[in-house]
């Protein structure tokens, strides 16, 4: 079983693996409209992380011990590493359709919710819960952006 400070650590890795693949694929479009959104989708993944970090603090955790954390974080390492659930085999040169691409993000954004949703039950604080349960609102808003971009008219 991972402890609170484990857990949050693993979000924050997966929303900064996430980032990273929305600002992969953007060299891998030519789309504009696409473009903008992979840009939008990457900053909601950098300030879901910054979220998560910042969970750690507003608990009332403090992590004095340097070894400690250190251990946490080749635990989270490790364990998650650059894991991104349904992206890791993605070969984003490959993708020529934007709506096969669209489909992917979905798929990503979703295995996100549903480790949210895991997640949730490692946290002991209803006030963390919330948050998180806001988080997973955003990540079902992500999704419906991603749905309306695929069925948008193309010229």
């Amino acid at each position: 079983m991972f402890s609170f400070l484990e857990v949050i650590d693993m979000a924050v890795q997966l929303e900064k693996n996430g980032e990273q693949v929305y600002q992969t694929a953007l060299d891998h479009t030519d789309d504009t409209g696409l473009k903008e959104l992979l840009e939008w989708m990457a900053g909601e993944e950098q300030r879901h992380a910054k979220k998560f970090a910042d969970m750690k603090g507003s608990a009332g955790i403090i992590d004095d011990s340097e070894s400690l954390k250190e251990m946490n974080d080749a635990l989270v390492r490790d364990y998650l590493g650059d894991q991104v659930f349904s992206l890791k085999e993605v070969d984003f040169s490959t993708v020529k359709d934007p709506d096969e691409l669209i489909r992917i993000f979905i798929e990503f954004e979703k295995d996100t919710i549903l480790f949210y949703d895991i997640l949730i039950s490692f946290v002991p604080d209803e006030s963390i819960k919330e948050k998180i349960r806001l988080i997973i609102l955003e990540e079902e808003t992500h999704v419906e952006k991603l749905r309306e971009f695929s069925g948008r008219e193309t010229g």
